[in-house]
């Protein structure tokens, strides 16, 4: 199941990138003169994963601004650190980046891509396998043809293979989920979005959205009472 080698499906990756970047555009317009937010500014400069956490913090709660993620990118850019942590960092702002941008950053991917590997290569565990998670997504998501290494197939392996070993962390559910419903198979993402709604409190802000979105697209299917824990 390589969907990246399907040319019309990365037709229509594409057309939802360029999407994106129409309204991306129309959010930087409307808000370019909104400044850096002070706790973003606050963490320095010299520590790259710092400015990650911090505006990470700020999408949390979507509360970000384009400047907030232009700035981050420029920081973590200037010191990027040859360690998982800084190339986790580097891969996750500059994919924060390329999400508010779209099609018009499309060319940032592969350096999302090689950060990403090199935080594996360094530290696979590093945050429960954060860099595994961010590389499995963008390989489902992206078109193949500005990928490097990876498809679709290899990206849904990789999430799956975080379930397996990794089952108590609820993000990876989240994400193999994401992963299905982007490839257009919703049957074998409801166990996952199941599990996540009985955890749902467990989630960001941003993550509880992503749910309720993704579950509408899986047909909002019914889930089964959620457990009683032991007495």
């Amino acid at each position: 199941m390589t969907s990246n080698d399907s040319l019309p499906r990365s037709r229509d990756l594409a057309r939802a990138l360029l999407l994106l970047a129409c309204v991306a555009l129309a959010s930087a317009c409307a808000s370019r003169r909104a400044p850096v937010h002070e706790q973003l500014r606050a963490v320095g400069q010299a520590d790259p994963l710092a400015v990650s956490d911090a505006l990470e913090a700020l999408i949390a709660v979507s509360q970000d601004t384009p400047a907030d993620r232009e700035y981050a990118y420029a920081i973590v850019l200037q010191n990027s650190q040859d360690t998982a942590a800084g190339m986790f960092a580097r891969a996750d702002v500059t994919g924060r980046l390329v999400q508010q941008r779209g099609f018009l950053a499309a060319n940032l991917v592969p350096d999302v891509e090689r950060s990403a590997r090199r935080s594996r290569e360094l530290d696979p565990n590093f945050r429960d396998g954060a860099a595994t998670r961010l590389l499995g997504t963008l390989y489902v998501i992206a078109p193949g043809a500005i990928l490097q290494h990876g498809d679709s197939e290899q990206g849904l392996e990789l999430l799956e293979g975080l379930v397996e070993a990794r089952p108590d962390v609820l993000e990876n559910h989240l994400r193999v989920a994401e992963a299905y419903i982007a490839l257009g198979d919703a049957t074998p993402a409801r166990p996952h979005l199941c599990y996540c709604l009985a955890n749902k409190e467990h989630l960001r802000h941003d993550e509880q959205v992503l749910l309720s979105h993704l579950f509408i697209d899986a047909g909002s299917p019914s889930c089964p009472p959620a457990p009683k824990p032991a007495p």
